[in-house]
């Protein structure tokens, strides 16, 4: 064991400061030693360090990215680095400060992943994991993941605790102190999770489907990872080697997917759409135009909603894209170029161009320029966003802008002049892809379209959207019902509450039916979107509202024409009724 102190600072003595003294202080107690940590920010010195605590000290750990008195530490071996590098290399770090104490580097103790073999004494306890979920719209998936993973994890005698990250914000928030014991951390995530807390500990992510779809696998990946301890690991096969290499190039991949960018502006950007649309909604209750009456309270609504925060959607969109992928340096340029995108007419495709732009400028930027150590702070308040900043708002206005509002101007005329068949084709098109994953990537992609028009005031795609969301459990409740010698007795209670997620567009409803026959589920499912898609546009339904379902249509004008637009969603749900009629062959066993 060890006496050791150290001293943390930042710019701003805030986040890293104190991010950067708790993973020291942590890390260090594993290891068995000793450690007081003085921290120094904007508010003065905490936890100051007496002399007789540097006297006795063995080693000085010294994380700051601005200058620090050195000299009442005279005598005593330093290590010299930063917050981030504290952050993130903490057991590196430690090992620095354990040779310059010229003793032998200390192991934590290993935790015990394996769950105790049948038959066989109880040793220890059984492993801790501790987990995040989240999707894009933090619904459904969200939830569902992590419940599959407690699922799995109590079923072999494993403790667990999942936060969810949703739409109304994180629930089950995990304490510290579990995550300080915890054996391994699981992310499945298809948004931009923070992982600074998890500092130290072996860290898997992957996707939200991931963790829904195979629990089981995720968590003996999870605590299949070697620890994040320095010095030499013990000896492993070849397969295990295997397996390690498979995971990390996996983890990395769900890091910089383009995807996950994608969907965490998306995510971020839909609570802007779906309160504007609301309320321009709630603005048509007093008559389709009378907002354009100035000083009316409809006009006051269709400026919250149409002015505030569908002005907000693409430069929210762009800057949380750029936000995934170089975190908070990518932030500002992500904001400015997507407010650029909006006034030069580029509208949601030139928010992701420029989302896309700013993260990876961003994240080029703080990869390539090398400061001193107490400059290092200046990197993410002033040198990467003003540099960034300013390459992207110069691409947008001069190169990428012009071109992108010239397309994004092509489409929205298409969209309004387009004939019947066009219509009715983009509409099952877009209908399929709604029903084809039920919440997962092509599902995204179809809402994700539809949501971004509504800022051009292209509004039938939505419309096509969200019957198309709605048929899917909507038809499998009603098959339960009709065709009840095609389910079980389990399946025909889920078709009680795939009704009310129907009714509320949460098309994730179907995902239990689907994941136990897809072969027969989804096609009956895609064909009957398909079919509520396409008499959408046929009618020319608009909807100016993003969410809702069943909801939305108590509004007047919200969607209009309304009977035409029930009468769609209802066509649809009965073909998927008659498809999983059709396709599904009954139970034996089952007594009807």
């Amino acid at each position: 064991m060890a006496r050791l102190v150290a001293v943390t600072a930042c710019p701003t003595g805030i986040a890293h400061t104190t991010m950067a003294a708790e993973a020291l202080h942590r890390v260090a107690r594993l290891r068995g030693h000793d450690i007081r940590i003085e921290t120094r920010g904007a508010d003065g010195v905490r936890h100051a360090l007496s002399t007789q605590e540097i006297a006795a000290a063995d080693a000085v750990i010294l994380a700051a990215d601005i200058a620090a008195d050195e000299g009442r530490f005279s005598g005593k071996p330093l290590v010299r680095t930063s917050t981030a590098q504290a952050i993130r290399d903490t057991a590196a770090i430690l090992v620095q400060a354990e040779k310059a104490a010229g003793i032998a580097p200390a192991r934590a103790a290993a935790p015990q992943p394996a769950a105790p073999q049948p038959g066989t004494a109880k040793t220890a306890a059984p492993p801790l994991l501790v987990a995040v979920t989240a999707c894009p719209t933090g619904i459904a998936h969200t939830f569902m993941a992590a419940e599959a993973l407690t699922r799995a994890a109590k079923a072999r005698g494993f403790q667990i605790r999942v936060e969810t990250q949703g739409s109304v914000g994180a629930k089950n928030t995990l304490d510290p102190a579990d995550i300080a014991r915890a054996d391994a951390v699981i992310i499945g995530a298809d948004t931009h999770v923070d992982t600074a807390r998890f500092a130290g500990k072996r860290l898997l992510q992957t996707g939200v489907g991931d963790a829904l779809k195979h629990p089981d696998r995720v968590i003996d990946e999870a605590l299949a990872l070697p620890p994040p301890e320095a010095g030499n690991p013990p000896a492993a096969s070849a397969d295990y080697a295997a397996d390690v290499a498979r995971a990390k190039a996996k983890q990395k991949e769900a890091q910089a997917g383009p995807y996950k960018h994608l969907l965490t502006g998306v995510s971020f950007m839909l609570p802007l759409v779906v309160a504007g649309g609301l309320i321009i909604a709630l603005s048509f209750v007093f008559g389709i135009e009378a907002f354009k009456q100035p000083g009316t309270f409809p006009a006051a609504l269709m400026q919250i909603g149409g002015e505030s925060a569908f002005a907000l959607m693409v430069p929210v969109l762009a800057g949380y894209i750029a936000f995934s992928i170089a975190d908070r340096p990518g932030l500002a340029p992500g904001l400015i170029g997507g407010m650029l995108a909006a006034k030069v007419g580029a509208g949601f495709l030139g928010g992701i161009a420029a989302g896309f732009l700013a993260g990876y400028a961003a994240l080029w930027l703080r990869e390539n320029i090398k400061l001193p150590a107490n400059l290092e702070g200046l990197k993410p308040v002033l040198i990467i966003p003003l540099l960034a900043t300013l390459a992207v708002g110069l691409l947008m206005i001069y190169v990428v802008g012009g071109p992108v509002a010239a397309v994004m101007a092509a489409l929205t005329e298409f969209l309004k002049g387009m004939g019947t068949t066009n219509a009715v084709a983009l509409g099952a098109l877009l209908g399929a892809m709604m029903a084809f994953d039920m919440g997962g990537p092509v599902n995204k992609a179809a809402y994700t379209f539809g949501v971004g028009l509504l800022a051009s005031d292209a509004h039938t795609p939505m419309a096509a959207v969200m019957a198309a969301g709605m048929t899917p459990p909507l038809g499998l409740a009603l098959a339960t019902v009709l065709v009840r010698n095609r389910f079980t007795e389990a399946e025909r209670e889920a078709g009680k509450a795939a009704a009310v997620l129907g009714l509320a567009f949460i098309t994730e409803g179907a995902i239990p039916f689907a994941a136990k026959d897809p072969l027969r589920v989804i096609p009956a499912m895609m064909v009957g979107s398909a079919v509520a898609g396409a008499l959408s546009m046929w009618f020319g339904c608009v909807l100016h509202a993003p969410h809702g379902g069943v909801f939305v249509l108590a509004i007047p004008n919200a969607v209009a024409p309304l009977v035409p637009y029930m009468a769609a969603i209802l066509a649809g749900t009965l073909v998927t009724t008659l498809g999983l009629a059709v396709l599904k062959k009954p139970l034996a066993a089952v007594a009807v």
